[in-house]
């Protein structure tokens, strides 16, 4: 398989920072945005590019035609009373990385949204749903990634979840929202991103990849 260049955002968080060094070690070429306050979290063996998420000004010269752009950055575990950060910085960031991604002509862009509809959680939905229509708009070839939730360090705590999850998949009125807002684990989630990155969708396409594709990866 010929590696290929991958341009990611949200490289110093918890998915980026297993995401990165994955990538190098089946032979892609990594370049990561960092703000020059986080350089020395982006995972080693990755070409560090400093600049600003929400200003695509500050990195739409870094992106080429080849390039896979993976866009990751995100409200540290969010919840219903951080609905103000989720446009501020979710929406806004996924908007900036559109513009940039556009105006470079990448390749494949590949961004990390969320499972819906959910009873929970608006805000958050509807900015990341804002980002998928922000791709479509734009008319690139991209892969949308829908997690409901991702376990990992620091972030277990839904594994309490687990019984109520195994009732539901009883009862048939449950089973679909069980499973459409079931948990996958980060390496499960690492394995999705890199499985999008090599396998990228037909040109001028939109793939979905819902929690069953991201479980199965």
């Amino acid at each position: 398989m010929q590696g290929r260049d991958v341009f990611v955002t949200g490289g110093t968080g918890y998915i980026g920072t297993r995401l990165i060094p994955a990538l190098l070690a089946r032979g892609h070429r990594v370049r990561a945005l960092a703000r020059s306050r986080s350089v020395d979290r982006v995972p080693a063996g990755a070409v560090t590019h400093v600049g600003d998420a929400l200003d695509e000004r500050s990195f739409v010269a870094a992106l080429g035609p080849s390039d896979t752009l993976v866009h990751l950055v995100g409200t540290p575990h969010p919840g219903p009373a951080k609905a103000a950060e989720f446009l501020r910085v979710d929406l806004a960031s996924a908007q900036a990385s559109v513009r940039a991604a556009r105006e470079a002509a990448v390749a494949h862009f590949i961004y990390l949204s969320v499972a819906r509809p959910a009873p929970v959680m608006a805000a958050y939905i509807a900015a990341r749903a804002a980002g998928e229509q922000a791709i479509a708009d734009a008319r690139l070839t991209a892969t949308v990634l829908r997690p409901w939730y991702v376990i990992g360090p620091g972030h277990r705590w839904p594994l309490l979840l687990k019984p109520f999850y195994a009732i539901a998949e009883l009862v048939p009125a449950w089973r679909g929202g069980a499973r459409r807002l079931g948990l996958v684990t980060l390496d499960q989630m690492v394995r999705a991103i890199v499985r999008a990155v090599e396998q990228p969708p037909p040109s001028g396409t939109i793939r979905i990849v819902d929690v069953a594709g991201i479980a199965g990866s």
